[in-house]
């Protein structure tokens, strides 16, 4: 997940940045399935509910012990 986190960084084009941010969604959703923790990544457009959504299931993901 860091690597694919490292791939934000400023100045990176705009399809690497869509690129990453859909590898990272993966990610978690595939972290989320292994869990048992509940998501709506695949239900939201891109924008500011999902980003809200990645950061719930990112905290969620933490209190499960999963280091991000």
């Amino acid at each position: 997940m860091r690597r694919v986190r490292a791939s934000f960084e400023p100045g990176a084009s705009a399809i690497k940045k869509i690129g990453a941010r859909q590898a990272y969604d993966a990610l978690l959703v595939q972290a989320c399935t292994a869990l048992g923790v509940e998501h709506r990544l695949h239900l939201l457009p891109e924008g500011m509910d999902r980003e809200i959504e990645r950061l719930r299931v990112e905290e969620c993901l933490r209190h499960q012990g999963l280091s991000l």
